[in-house]
C-alpha cells in the first residue's frame, strides 16, 4: 500500500464534541416565551445531549428510532436534536402551525415513538394525543414535575460514548409542508449533515467563525433550522435563540448580545422595520442578514444594505438541506455601485460546492446560462434528496438523476441562479410569462404598502392577466393608481396588474410563505371588469 487516510466516518456527534473540546465556553442564550432567558455554553450542551442519550435508551429507545420535538428555538431544543442523534435516533421536528390532520398524518407516518415539547403548546399537545397512534412517551422542555425535560435528564450522569455506526445511517426527519396532498418527509443521513455544514460556515454562504454571534430567527422546525443547529457548533459560534419572533424582542436581544448574523424569511424582516421605524430603533452591530424562503423585495434588500450590514439571499427548500444557493459578494464587490451591489443581492446567488443547477424547459431539454432563458430548476448534489420517506414510489429523481424543484429560474452567465416563480404560480398571458414573484416585489418597494399577492386571473383574450392584492402600511392611504405609477418604473408595461384590490390580510402557509393554492381558491370566478 502507498499510503491512506484514516478511516473516520463523518457523523453528527462529532460536530457536537469538537464544540466542547475546542470552543466549550462559548454561550447559548435563550429567550422563552415567558420572557424569561436561561445560559448555557457548548460544553453544557454536550453534558446535557449524553444525558438525554442516556435517558432515551432507558425508555427503550432504539437505533433508528424517532424522537420528535415540537418547539421553538432555545438551548434545550438544541440538547433534544444532538441526544436524539447521538444515540442513534432520529430526530423529527414537527411544524406547529401545520392544520391538525397534518399534524396528525406525520406523527403517524413517522412513527414517533417520543415527542418532546414546550409547554405553549400544550392545548394543541392534548387535542393531538388521541391520533397519535405511536408516541409513548412525552417530555415537556420547560414543564416541571416527572415529565419535564430537566427531570428526565437529571436521573443521569452523562458518562455516555455515543452510538456509531455509518455515515449514512439517518439521523433527522423533517416534512415539507406542502399546500396540496399530505406532507412528504425527508430523511437526512449524518452524511448529508455534516457536509452541508461544513459549506454553510464558507465566507461566500453564512461567514461563520468562532467570532460569530448568530441569532437564527428561523425556527429550528423549519427545514432543519436552516442547518445552524449543525454548522454552529463546528465553529463555536455564540448562539442567541428566542422563542418569541417579535421586532421588539429580537431587536433587544440583538443589540444587548451584539449579534453579528441573523437568518429568517422575508416578513420577520417586515415586523422588524415596522419596530425601526415606530421607534427609531435598529440592529447596531448586524455584519450578515440571510433571508431566504421567499424572495426578498428589492427594497428590503436595500434598506439592510444602508444599515451597513451583508444581505445574503438565500435559496432552498426542505428536499436540498436546505441550501441551494447563496448571493453572497462577487469578487469585483468593492468596484460595484450600491445599485450593482442591489442588482446581484436580488438574485438567489450560485451554489456552494457540493449543488449543482440546470434548467430546463417543459420538453427536458437542458437551456443555455444565458441570463435569459427561463426553465425548471433541477438540483443535485451529495445533501439533495433522492427518495422521500417510507415513499413506496421510488426515487423522486428524473431519469438521469436530477431533483426537479418546481421552481422557475434563469441562470446567467457567472453562475448566478434567479428565481422567477413557481411553476405553478406564473402568470401565462398572451403566450409570455409573467413573474408573480417579480410583481409581488415591485409592489412592495411602492411606499405605504406593507405586503402583495399576484395571482393569474382568466381573460378572455390573454388567457391570464395579473390580478395584485395589496396590504397597505398603518397609517397609509396609498392608492391603485400610484401603485401602477411605481411598477410602471420597474416591470414591463404588459406585466401592469389589470386590477390592484386592497385586503386587510393574505393567508400563508406554516412557514410564512404566501398561500397562493388559498388566494386563487378565493378569487376562482373572478371576472376583471374590463375584460
Amino acid at each position: 500500500m502507498l499510503g491512506a487516510m484514516q478511516d473516520f466516518e463523518l457523523r453528527v456527534p462529532r460536530l457536537i464534541d469538537h464544540a466542547e473540546r475546542e470552543y466549550g465556553d462559548r454561550e447559548i442564550v435563550s429567550r422563552w416565551f415567558d420572557g424569561s432567558e436561561t445560559r448555557t455554553n457548548w460544553a453544557g450542551i454536550a453534558r446535557d445531549s449524553r444525558k438525554l442519550a442516556q435517558a432515551l435508551e432507558r425508555m427503550g429507545i432504539g437505533k433508528g428510532d424517532r424522537v420528535a420535538t415540537m418547539a421553538m428555538n432555545h438551548s434545550r431544543h438544541l440538547v433534544a436534536w444532538h441526544g436524539t442523534i447521538g444515540m442513534g435516533g432520529v430526530i423529527h421536528t414537527i411544524n406547529p402551525r401545520l392544520f391538525e390532520d397534518q399534524l396528525a398524518y406525520i406523527g403517524n407516518h413517522a412513527g414517533d415513538r417520543v415527542l418532546i415539547y414546550d409547554r405553549m403548546f400544550q392545548p394543541l399537545i392534548d387535542k393531538m394525543k388521541p391520533q397519535w397512534k405511536t408516541i409513548e412517551h412525552y417530555i415537556v422542555f420547560d414543564g416541571e414535575g416527572p415529565d419535564s425535560f430537566e427531570a428526565v435528564i437529571g436521573a443521569e450522569d452523562g458518562n455516555y460514548a455515543w452510538v456509531e455506526g455509518d455515515e449514512r445511517e439517518p439521523c433527522m426527519l423533517c416534512y415539507t409542508s406542502g399546500t396540496t396532498g399530505n406532507p412528504k418527509g425527508v430523511l437526512y443521513t449524518h452524511r448529508s449533515s455534516v457536509i452541508h455544514a461544513m459549506a454553510e460556515i464558507q465566507p461566500a454562504v453564512f461567514d461563520l467563525s468562532t467570532q460569530s454571534v448568530v441569532l437564527p430567527v428561523v425556527p429550528m422546525f423549519h427545514a432543519v433550522g436552516w442547518g445552524m443547529p449543525f454548522a454552529a457548533p463546528m465553529v463555536g459560534v455564540k448562539l442567541v435563540m428566542s422563542a418569541i419572533n417579535e421586532g421588539k424582542v429580537l431587536c433587544e436581544l440583538m443589540n444587548r448580545e451584539k449579534v453579528t448574523h441573523t437568518a429568517g424569511v422575508p416578513t420577520v424582516w417586515f415586523a422588524m422595520f415596522q419596530h425601526m421605524d415606530e421607534t427609531g430603533d435598529a440592529p447596531k452591530h448586524l455584519k450578515v442578514v440571510t433571508i431566504g424562503g421567499s424572495a426578498a423585495p428589492r427594497a428590503m434588500i436595500e434598506r439592510i444594505m444602508k444599515m451597513g450590514a451583508r444581505v445574503n439571499h438565500a435559496w432552498g427548500m426542505t428536499e436540498t438541506s436546505p441550501i441551494g444557493t447563496m448571493g453572497a459578494p462577487s469578487h469585483d464587490w468593492d468596484d460595484l455601485s450600491f445599485e450593482a451591489k442591489v442588482d446581484k443581492m436580488v438574485c438567489q446567488g450560485r451554489a456552494p460546492f457540493g449543488v449543482e443547477l440546470r434548467t430546463v424547459d417543459d420538453a427536458g431539454n437542458v437551456l443555455p446560462r444565458d441570463g435569459e432563458s427561463s426553465g425548471r430548476l433541477q438540483v443535485r448534489g451529495p445533501w439533495i434528496i433522492k427518495q422521500y420517506f417510507q415513499d413506496e414510489g421510488g426515487p423522486c429523481l428524473t431519469a438521469d438523476g436530477w431533483f426537479d424543484t418546481g421552481d422557475v429560474a434563469v441562470l446567467h452567465p457567472d453562475g448566478i441562479m434567479q428565481i422567477t416563480d413557481r411553476a405553478k404560480d406564473v402568470i401565462k398571458s398572451g403566450g409570455e410569462w409573467i413573474s408573480s414573484v417579480e410583481l409581488e416585489n415591485a409592489a412592495v418597494g411602492c411606499p405605504g404598502v406593507a405586503e402583495a399577492a399576484a395571482i393569474g386571473i382568466h381573460h378572455p383574450k390573454w388567457d391570464e392577466r395579473p390580478l395584485l392584492l395589496v396590504i397597505r402600511k398603518p397609517g397609509s392611504e396609498v392608492t391603485a393608481d400610484q401603485i401602477q405609477q411605481h411598477l410602471a418604473k420597474h416591470v414591463a408595461k404588459w406585466w401592469l396588474p389589470d386590477e390592484i384590490h386592497f385586503v386587510e390580510a393574505l393567508p400563508h402557509t406554516a412557514t410564512g410563505k404566501l398561500l397562493k393554492t388559498a388566494i386563487r381558491d378565493q378569487y376562482r370566478g373572478f371576472q376583471f371588469a374590463a375584460a
